[in-house]
């Protein structure tokens, strides 16, 4: 039997964690050595601390090269910039705020970079900007992907007409409240908490640090988080027949959610780029765009729990939508759900990349997502065009144009309950952070990537509940 060699074993040899540990697995995956692990052992602890003596070897010797380039290299080295940016497309370049820009011009210089795109709804984040979506060559960007892995969107179109919805406010208004817990830290305990295959992951078994998180995540499966988040009715307009499979135009009562993977996926960000930031050293303008190389042990650990992180996110979504379904006594008549903050292997110019979507919609040719407005705003049902050049992708929403602080302290209580009343949306929760008056005009960004999408229905918000404190992801 073929001994199998794993990247703990090579940790355990001596290596240090970085691109020799994963050449390293590929040339030993490819060539059996014929000898008993506890020999392998010894000679691997050789072969890192004297490989000048395995130069000549037919097998090791590839990687032994590999040794002694690391053993020369400076401590510590900085990893440099490519000195100029690759080129990217900007679309609503009008309204992008100088700072998203600048971090996309940053982004496009890391050595790793193929290609990029700024949608309509970009401002400034923390590494990539908001709105930002990079493609690069076998390496993730955990701030790349962002804090809140796998957030998401997701819609159910229900056989209620919107009639009945307006005669029953009080119900749904009820129903809103019972079935949706919000705000940092929010979640079930003992028998409310609900039950879910995401938490038969192997990697709540295999890798301690992700086995620390396993109750937080049972906790908050099915809840919400703060800052922008929600769970809203609204009614979806269809002005043709089939414009979505099996549903004739007309005018339907729909939940439309958003959130991601809670307490679990700001954990994980937040351990993933620490060890990225060791590992991958950046000048300091691009410190925040460390990445890890997914031939390596770290690499390869971070984008399963990355996926692990959207599939909590989806179970969340699909947690919420079960329980009001059946609080409501609706029937399905469609579901849509897509994602961002997520990075996903793709075909892109005929190269296999890894692309980054931070706060951006996937918008491949037929595939469908929704780009939500503000909580007075109408959001809209897409299908992807599959743009080259903007990395077959869209916004994700309207886009901040104050940030928190400033939208606190400009915005009174008064102004947002008349924007509220014009609108005719019952609000439930939120702080002034999320008025509506923060985010960009959606029509002006809908219409700067006429593109990237074609528009199949219009949701407008009646009913919005969000957490109450405005607080941010715990």
């Amino acid at each position: 039997m073929k001994t199998v060699i794993t990247g703990k074993d090579l940790l355990e040899a001596g290596f240090t964690e970085g691109p020799v540990i994963g050449f390293a697995l590929t040339v030993l995956e490819k060539n059996e050595l014929g000898i008993e692990p506890e020999a392998l052992h010894a000679l691997l602890k050789k072969l890192r601390d004297y490989p000048e003596e395995f130069l000549d070897d037919p097998i090791l010797g590839s990687v032994a090269q590999k040794l002694v380039e690391e053993a020369d290299a400076p401590a510590d080295e900085t990893i440099a910039l490519k000195p100029n940016g690759e080129a990217y497309a900007v679309y609503g370049e009008d309204f992008i705020e100088t700072g998203a820009r600048l971090q996309m011009n940053i982004a496009m210089q890391l050595p790793v970079t193929m290609g990029g795109a700024l949608m309509p709804d970009a401002h400034q984040g923390y590494g990539l900007p908001i709105g930002g979506v990079l493609a690069t060559k076998n390496a993730v960007i955990p701030y790349g992907v962002g804090v809140d892995i796998g957030c998401r969107m997701a819609l159910s179109i229900y056989d209620i007409p919107e009639t009945h919805f307006n005669e029953n406010l009080s119900k749904y208004k009820r129903e809103l409240i019972a079935q949706t817990q919000f705000g940092a830290g929010a979640g079930f305990k003992g028998n409310h908490r609900s039950a879910h295959e995401v938490l038969e992951n192997d990697l709540f078994n295999t890798i301690p640090f992700i086995a620390s998180l396993k109750d937080k995540a049972w906790t908050q499966l099915g809840s919400s988080g703060g800052g922008n988040h929600f769970v809203e009715f609204g009614v979806i307009s269809f002005a043709e027949d089939n414009a979505l499979a099996g549903i004739a135009k007309g005018r339907y009562l729909a939940l439309l959610t958003h959130s991601g993977s809670r307490g679990m996926g700001a954990t994980i960000a937040g351990h993933y780029t620490k060890l990225a930031k060791e590992l991958c050293k950046l000048p300091a303008e691009a410190v925040n765009l460390a990445y890890l190389p997914l031939d390596t042990d770290a690499g390869r650990e971070y984008w399963a729990a990355m996926n692990l992180s959207g599939d909590y996110a989806s179970a969340c979504h699909e947690i919420i939508h079960a329980k009001m379904a059946k609080a409501i006594g609706a029937n399905l008549l469609a579901k849509v759900e897509n994602h961002h903050n997520f990075a996903w292997k793709e075909n892109w110019k005929g190269e296999e990349v890894i692309v980054h979507r931070k706060g951006a919609t996937p918008a491949a040719k037929g595939v469908l997502g929704i780009i939500p407005g503000s909580m007075t705003a109408p959001g809209f049902l897409v299908r992807g065009k599959g743009e080259e050049a903007a990395i077959q992708s869209a916004s994700h929403g309207a886009g901040r144009q104050m940030s928190r602080t400033q939208a606190s302290k400009s915005i009174s209580k008064e102004a947002m309950r008349a924007v509220l009343k014009a609108n005719d949306v019952m609000l439930i929760g939120a702080g002034l952070d999320e008025a509506p008056m923060a985010y960009k005009d959606i029509h002006q960004v809908m219409a700067a990537q006429t593109d990237l999408v074609e528009t199949l229905a219009t949701f407008t918000p009646r009913m919005v509940r969000m957490a109450a404190d405005g607080s941010r992801e715990d």
